[in-house]
């Protein structure tokens, strides 16, 4: 988490604040990286609604490694003219979100369950985020600049995705 909440952000290149920012969501007051996973989540139901499943892993795929490889490079630059970590900096937040749907991907039951068990990896993703148990919190203080910012959340993701998955195999949607 941001140590710098109350910091005057300073001037910086303008596509670093549009890519770092998610378009301008890590500005919004209140709660910038839950508005950032929730963009990334409704990016991934308008793919999931056009897409084939083997299309739609194929571009979550390509959104987790992008955002990844972006993420590092723009929060790096960031981070000179925002100082370490900055709250607006919201770029790892899609990131979660995207690896938390791949729970998602190649399931065949009907749209509502779908719907609600991506909404649930975002959820999830974004309890974990915001608590970070089970080595989040390790990643989140000790390794900084880009991977730090990304890792995290990439870890909180991946926790998100394992419960969803196992929310999917339990059956609990078919009781609904």
């Amino acid at each position: 988490m941001s140590n710098n909440n109350n910091k005057q952000l300073g001037e910086a290149p303008w596509l670093h604040v549009l890519l770092s920012t998610c378009l301008g969501t890590g500005l919004i007051p209140g709660a910038p990286g839950t508005y950032a996973a929730l963009l990334a989540l409704l990016i991934w139901l308008a793919l999931w609604s056009v897409l084939s499943p083997t299309a739609l892993l194929i571009a979550t795929l390509a959104l987790l490694i992008g955002t990844t490889l972006v993420g590092i490079w723009t929060t790096n630059v960031m981070e000179r003219y925002w100082g370490e970590d900055p709250r607006a900096v919201v770029i790892d937040e899609p990131l979660g979100t995207w690896m938390a749907c791949l729970a998602v991907s190649f399931f065949h039951g009907p749209a509502w369950q779908a719907v609600t068990l991506a909404t649930l990896g975002f959820l999830l993703f974004r309890i974990i985020d915001i608590t970070k148990p089970l080595g989040c919190r390790w990643v989140d203080q000790n390794i900084h600049g880009g991977w730090g910012c990304m890792a995290d959340d990439l870890l909180a993701g991946f926790y998100a995705m394992l419960l969803t998955l196992a929310v999917r195999a339990s059956g609990l949607l078919d009781l609904l």
